[in-house]
């Protein structure tokens, strides 16, 4: 427990996006933050908004990180603050929205692809790996010939809004057991439900 965890939420700044289904993730690190007592403010070290607190009583120590790049940009944030808070990969987190899962699923997940998702392209080149941890917030496929890029880039409909909060909490929940438990234990506890 004594290693920190860098906790990545993706979305894109501004408040013309926080609504976007791509935002999903700056939602789970905003509850996530809200969780452990902590504030958001901007990063001296990089072009990010950064919360730090601690998970549990003794838990490890936990830097929450809203990249300010845009989604296509994120990964130099992440590589920088992972670097000057000495966080190896094993502990860095991503949480994102997720196409290839339907609305309301959350998945818990080691390396793997990025799906076509340029935050995680982003995140992987600028560490070098693929192979951090994340949760994955699903939104599903868009409708008819929707583009995906208009798709992701548009907020939640009423029917979806309606689960929303639960669901970025159940997200929060999966991002607190992968830090706790590990990936392997988050996916056996929330994937059959």
């Amino acid at each position: 427990m004594s290693e920190p965890w860098l906790v990545v939420g993706l979305g894109n700044p501004g408040k013309e996006y926080a609504g976007n289904r791509h935002n999903v993730g700056f939602m789970v690190a905003d509850l996530l933050a809200s969780r452990v007592g902590a504030k958001f403010g901007r990063s001296k070290r990089s072009h990010a908004d950064v919360a730090e607190g601690h998970l549990g009583f003794g838990g490890p120590k936990l830097i929450l990180v809203k990249p300010l790049t845009y989604m296509n940009l994120s990964g130099g944030p992440v590589a920088q603050l992972a670097q000057f808070f000495k966080v190896p990969v094993a502990n860095v987190l991503a949480v994102h929205d997720e196409l290839d899962l339907p609305y309301g699923q959350v998945r818990a997940k080691r390396g793997g692809g990025e799906g076509g998702h340029n935050g995680l392209r982003s995140m992987s080149k600028s560490l070098s790996t693929k192979e951090y941890a994340r949760v994955r917030f699903g939104i599903g496929r868009p409708p008819g010939r929707q583009d995906p890029a208009d798709y992701v880039l548009s907020d939640f409909p009423s029917a979806e809004r309606k689960e929303l909060e639960f669901l970025v909490d159940r997200a929060a929940d999966v991002a607190e057991a992968i830090m706790l438990e590990g990936v392997e234990w988050a996916q056996n506890k929330y994937h059959g439900s």
